[in-house]
This record gives C-alpha cells, structure tokens and sequence, in this order.
C-alpha cells in the first residue's frame, strides 16, 4: 500500500529541485527484485528512493540483521529496511526467496554495482534473487543529466543465461547519468 505521506514529500522534492518522474511498476507485477542504478553517490539512492515513494511502490531494503539493535532498527523497519543474516552458513538468496514465499507484495530494492564507485562487473546477488524466487527483475533508474527517474513499465525476464542477462541489464543504463557521471555504467 502506498504511503501517502512519502507521495507528497517526494512530489513536493521534486518539483522544488526541477525533477521528472516516469513510468511505474509493471501492470500486475506484486513482488520483484527493483534494481536500481546507476548508484554513483548515496545521492543516487536517495533521489531513487524519492522516485519509487512518489511512483507509490513500497520499496524494502535488504540490511545485515546486526544493524537492527535499539534504537535504529525500529526506524530501519519503517524505512523499508529487512533484517539479512550475512554469516557464511546462511545463503542471501536462499533468505530472499523466503521473503517473498512470506508475503504477497514484496519489492525488494538492490544497487547491484555494489558500490558508489565504476564497478565494471557486477554483484549477482540479485539475479539470483529473483532467480530463486521466480519473481521478475524490474529495472529502475535516475538520471542527473534530464533530471528524470523512473521505473520500466515492463519487467525483465531472465533467461537463465546470467552473464548474457546482465549484459542486456547494463545496456539499457548505460545512457542514464547518476550524480558522478564518470562512475555510472558503461
């Protein structure tokens, strides 16, 4: 369900800071992974996160559970914020395909670049996320050159062929502008 509230902030954001916004989840799409990119600066996920409150989509972050204690994890959960064991005996994409087998609506949110520097190869976690889960990979976007972010109406279906995937993934954002342009995907 979407938070109002948040709506309204980002909407009332973007319009002081000159920004567009375009597109929205795929129709009937209720749980994916939403990758996100290019993440140059933590800028980029916050302008990002703007976008999808605006858009209306719920947005859930994986975090490792050890950043859960008191007081900050009550406010991780009400922003979005999932609790992730990252020891060696439990598998990341074996957790996150439980998590959308627990819930009806779940997006989840992944910067595969893995970090906020040029990344040439990327983290594959969330493929096989959405691999193991059966769920769809929706591609979202910010672009500080048209100052515009949105969401792919349609989503991406992975083939199984994941270096070939990832490939088409990089493509679509390689023309897209995150706030340290020569960091951004190419």
């Amino acid at each position: 369900m979407p938070n109002f509230a948040a709506m309204s902030l980002s909407r009332w954001v973007f319009n002081k800071a000159g920004w567009k916004y375009e597109g929205g989840l795929p129709a009937g799409v209720r749980k994916c992974v939403l990758v996100a990119a290019p993440h140059t600066s933590n800028w980029d996920f916050v302008v990002a996160r703007l976008v999808f409150n605006f858009l209306g989509v719920n947005v859930r972050m994986l975090i490792k559970k050890e950043a859960f204690f008191w007081p900050f994890g009550y406010f991780l959960k009400k922003m979005g914020g999932l609790p992730i064991d990252r020891s060696k005996n439990n598998r990341a994409v074996d957790q996150i395909a439980e998590l959308f087998n627990k819930h009806d609506d779940l997006i989840i949110l992944f910067t595969p670049e893995g970090t906020r520097r040029y990344a040439p190869k990327w983290k594959r976690g969330f493929y096989f996320a959405a691999q193991e889960a059966n769920v769809p990979i929706v591609l979202g976007y910010v672009d500080y050159g048209a100052k515009i972010g949105g969401i792919v109406q349609e989503a991406f279906h992975i083939t199984g062929d994941v270096d070939a995937d990832i490939e088409r993934i990089k493509e679509f954002y390689k023309d897209y502008r995150g706030y340290n342009p020569d960091w951004g995907v190419k």
